[in-house]
């Protein structure tokens, strides 16, 4: 059996994937691992971006876990993992906006510490290891450093996936009308789209370090409710004492935080992304297209 035969199966175990992965796997994945492969960048540096629920994560992990077994070093990195910790975003909300203790919007990373563990993971020697940043969705805070993974180098790939990775800030005229009730009840005055707009621009210096980007295309943003509570639903089952798992109706709000952003990527990051997997309403994917 050769490694990537013996890779797929044991990644569906680990990950609790049903049988339809196996055919994205042969058909999707594995063809793109194959494009990756031939871009001569070292380490490549690559961006994933997807609405909420996509399946960017899976798509990093595979990634990654089928490069390891070729004997490749990967780094993944998901944007969630450089959140301001609890008590800088809710100075945030106390000094900016309300909305801004949550997390999740442009403005509420530390871009410092991004740019920081990227600039350690290219230099990293034979030998040399550096830590990669974890936060505690469950806690709603950044991980101790002692639960930091560290990685050793070189390293041949860096991923770095997330919703908004890839996003770009949006004009004037179209922050004028709030798209949503969060927007209109909680943000009527503007203020705090605008600042995650403003924010969106300075994580240009961070997007613009990325080689290639690939897009997990969504049809629509009424999927993201759906695939969001089914990714609540999958954590519940490891959490019986239900810690860190939000309602239906919490689910409902928080998504409404993240569509301004969402609705505008599914129409402008088509134009920039190097490779487009377009997903249907049932999780799959319909095809690929490479620019």
């Amino acid at each position: 059996m050769s490694s990537t035969e013996g890779t797929i199966p044991a990644f569906m175990r680990h990950h609790r994937l049903p049988d339809s992965f196996r055919d994205i796997a042969r058909d999707i994945y594995l063809p793109l691992i194959d494009w990756l492969d031939k871009k001569t960048e070292c380490p490549l540096l690559l961006g994933i971006n997807g609405c909420q629920g996509s399946g960017k994560s899976t798509l990093a992990d595979f990634i990654a876990a089928l490069q390891g077994a070729r004997g490749r070093r990967v780094a993944v990195l998901s944007i969630d993992d450089f959140y301001l910790t609890r008590s800088e975003r809710e100075q945030l909300a106390q000094t900016i906006h309300p909305l801004l203790q949550t997390r999740g919007v442009p403005g509420t990373h530390d871009l410092t510490l991004a740019l920081q563990t990227l600039e350690s993971l290219l230099s990293l020697s034979h030998g040399d290891t550096t830590s990669l940043p974890r936060f505690d969705k469950s806690s709603d805070d950044r991980a101790p450093l002692s639960q930091w993974p560290t990685i050793e180098g070189p390293i041949d790939m860096v991923i770095l996936e997330g919703w908004c990775v890839g996003s770009r800030p949006q004009s004037a005229d179209e922050l004028t009308t709030p798209i949503n009730a969060l927007e209109k009840n909680e943000d009527s005055d503007g203020r705090w789209r605008q600042f995650v707009n403003d924010s969106l621009k300075n994580y240009q210096q961070l997007f613009g370090r990325l080689h290639t980007m690939v897009m997990l295309k969504a049809p629509d943003f009424s999927c993201v409710y759906r695939w969001r509570l089914e990714q609540e639903q999958k954590l519940a089952a490891l959490r019986p004492d239900g810690s860190g798992v939000m309602s239906a109706e919490e689910i409902a709000r928080f998504i409404q935080h993240y569509q301004r952003l969402t609705e505008a990527n599914l129409v402008a990051l088509p134009s920039h992304a190097d490779v487009i997997l377009e997903l249907n309403h049932q999780h799959g994917i319909d095809r690929a297209q490479y620019s």
